[in-house]
């Protein structure tokens, strides 16, 4: 019997010593979980891959403003579509609620984890529109301004406040003057009014009737599904913070790893996806033409002077109207052009590196640690009052970032967390 029990002790000392993680080796961190990134809903898989970007075409007036050249693309998730009105109403929905809250003093004391209390808005509470109404009431029009007797929100009050780290003014600097800074030094704080400009159907066609669709387009339910317009590019990111935050929330509630951010993508990640895997093609369906052997468009754009509703559109329509290309993209090209991350230069191409290139800001000389955003951002894609050439992959133009029409969405991306989904771990 002593022999078996000693035996049985030099089998658990054993097993206990080759769980120990003081063995000597290099066995790296024990315990941890294997991750594999989750694709966000609503979302389509890009793959890391390298492809020609610029013009397909001949560069007739020797603009240069899409030289051809060879890039590489880390792999990302972007949304298969453009962000709807109804996707983008809950963006607004939610700083309302926020608003709601600030303004009711719905808050609790949360813990941050170093032992430190910090007042948060209180989700819990049931928001009672009438019992709360005089809390509330400076949130709507007042009688004046009010339309038909309709209690209506000020929309001009709807404001989203976030935060971000300034990567490329700490990138900025040398290290050893990196590493002197606190890292609040590069923390900045953005305020911006997030309701969509439901004017830009009238403001941008003079002498054109307009006025229905700005009345109805972003609220009507029937408009739920096509994209979002009247939204600048300052208002995009906002979203795209947003709903990192939604998302990484929930992710935190069920004590899961956080994902990479949402953010606009850049052009060229843009180009690559539009493209579909297929390299140096006019479209994002392919060559050469915009309609398909049947004579069916393969877009909405507009296919001739004066003529917009041949090709089944007229102004916007619903998203996914036509069919998506090879990585399952729908309207990459026409319907709406979209907002890109990358600041607009004529000859960007020539000067970008060629592994995932981009180009948004550049550092004020008489401030180092500063990199200022430039105002110009490029637009893809092409839209509904567009002709065929900008509906071309390489086609780049631009919009200003604090402009917003009839004729801009977005789309948002995040990359991919590893080098490819195809991977076991």
């Amino acid at each position: 019997m002593n022999k078996i029990n000693s035996i049985l002790l030099i089998i658990v000392a054993v097993t206990l010593a080759g769980c120990s993680s003081n063995n000597g080796e290099l066995t790296g961190v024990q315990g941890r979980r294997q991750w594999f990134h989750p694709q966000p809903q609503g979302t389509v898989y890009v793959p890391t891959g390298s492809i020609h970007i610029g013009a397909t075409e001949q560069d007739v007036p020797m603009a240069m403003l899409a030289p051809n050249k060879q890039i590489s693309v880390s792999a990302f998730y972007m949304d298969e579509t453009e962000i709807t009105n109804n996707e983008y109403r809950q963006f607004v929905y939610a700083v309302v609620d926020s608003f709601m809250r600030t303004k009711l003093e719905f808050t609790q004391e949360v813990d941050d984890g170093f032992g430190n209390n910090y007042t948060a808005l209180d989700y819990n509470k049931r928001i009672d529109k009438n019992a709360d109404i005089s809390a509330l009431q400076d949130m709507y029009y007042n009688e004046a301004e009010s339309y038909y007797r309709q209690k209506q929100l000020d929309v001009r009050k709807l404001e989203y406040k976030y935060n971000y780290i300034d990567l490329k003014a700490a990138a900025a600097l040398k290290r050893q003057d990196a590493y002197k800074r606190s890292k609040a030094d590069f923390k900045k704080e953005k305020v911006v009014k997030i309701y969509p400009d439901t004017l830009v159907f009238i403001r941008d066609f003079t002498y054109s009737y307009n006025e229905p669709l700005s009345q109805v387009y972003f609220w009507h339910p029937k408009y739920d599904d096509y994209p979002a317009v009247g939204i600048s590019w300052h208002q995009a990111r906002a979203f795209c913070y947003w709903r990192t935050n939604h998302l990484n929330s929930f992710y935190t509630d069920v004590d899961e790893p956080t994902v990479t951010e949402f953010r606009l993508p850049t052009e060229y990640e843009w180009e690559y996806a539009a493209r579909g895997g297929r390299d140096q093609n006019h479209y994002p369906w392919g060559n050469y033409y915009v309609k398909n052997a049947k004579g069916c468009s393969l877009a909405n754009y507009k296919p001739g002077r004066g003529e917009y509703v041949s090709d089944g559109g007229h102004y916007p329509i619903r998203v996914s109207s036509y069919f998506p290309n090879d990585f399952g993209l729908y309207d990459m090209s026409g319907n709406v052009a979209e907002w890109t991350a990358t600041a607009y230069e004529t000859n960007t191409n020539l000067f970008s590196h060629d592994n995932n290139p981009d180009y948004q800001f550049e550092v004020v000389e008489d401030d180092p640690d500063v990199a200022e955003t430039l105002k110009r951002k490029v637009i893809r894609g092409g839209s509904w009052k567009d002709v065929a050439y900008y509906l071309q992959c390489g086609t780049r133009t631009y919009e200003y970032q604090d402009s917003c029409n009839s004729y801009t969405g977005f789309r948002c991306v995040m990359s991919y967390i590893g080098r490819s989904n195809k991977d076991k771990k």
